[in-house]
């Protein structure tokens, strides 16, 4: 079977979010790399969608936690011309308040969501540029916009994505370059159970499945959008947020600071 698109390289690929996009890319006339701890849930993934799609898929078992399987992965997207698109989707959730945070977890989440994402993104940014095409997803959340209701060091992590995707796009745009940052609300996926969190707890109009989700997230993609938020009803609102956001830039850094800092006060 011809391929005209290239190879995705496919991080959390075993389950949830990563193992739709394989299926849904594949469909798109992807050719796959699943990259994912559990070598026996790829294996099985690969499987079917060979058999469903003609697609060649290749498997690479990897705990991006780990600094040697991370470089090997690395090294593979920096120099692999045959990959077109890195879906930058794996990570881990946690639960808990700052204060008793077990920080060897933290540690590891840190690890993944937020120093493989980097280290998978500059090789996509090096790799794509030189070839002035390529697609660069990464899988944020929405609680990137709303920290105030989960744990602070994965809202961080997910802000961090948000950020880095931004500033990616600035740098890439004028080198062919599309960057979208996908910010899913609470999915049914197994990051939940792994985080000890009972997503049955949640109202049920909360919780979308998967395969919407990542439906919405690549319509999001075909639309041209540098953040998707699937659940959002209106685009309008982010575009919005945004625009407020970059009002306030010729602002954020003057000679002086500002005017209330300065006044002087009366005391009895």
């Amino acid at each position: 079977m011809s391929n005209s698109k290239g190879t995705a390289l496919v991080t959390g690929a075993s389950s949830g979010i990563g193992a739709v996009y394989a299926d849904r890319l594949a469909k798109r006339g992807y050719d796959l790399l699943l990259v994912a701890r559990d070598a026996q849930r790829l294996n099985a993934l690969a499987g079917r969608i060979k058999a469903e799609t003609g697609r060649s898929v290749e498997v690479a078992a990897a705990d991006l936690t780990s600094k040697t399987d991370l470089a090997a992965i690395t090294k593979r997207l920096r120099e692999d011309k045959a990959i077109t698109l890195l879906l930058n989707n794996a990570g881990m959730g946690y639960n808990g308040a700052m204060a008793s945070a077990d920080l060897a977890f933290t540690d590891r989440l840190i690890d993944l969501n937020i120093t493989a994402v980097t280290h998978l993104a500059s090789a996509a940014a090096a790799n794509f540029s030189a070839k002035k095409s390529g697609t660069l997803i990464n899988v944020s959340s929405v609680l990137a916009l709303a920290p105030e209701i989960a744990s602070a060091v994965y809202c961080a992590s997910k802000a961090y994505v948000l950020n880095l995707s931004l500033t990616l796009n600035t740098e890439l745009s004028d080198a062919g370059v599309r960057v979208q940052a996908v910010l899913p609300g609470a999915t049914r996926t197994e990051i939940w159970e792994r985080a000890g969190i009972d997503v049955n707890k949640y109202p049920p109009e909360m919780i979308m499945d998967v395969e919407p989700m990542v439906d919405a997230a690549l319509a999001g993609l075909d639309l041209g959008e540098l953040v998707t938020i699937p659940a959002l009803p209106n685009g309008k609102d982010w575009d919005d947020l945004n625009a407020a956001r970059l009002a306030l830039r010729p602002n954020l850094s003057l000679s002086k600071p500002a005017p209330r800092y300065t006044k002087t006060h009366a005391h009895a």
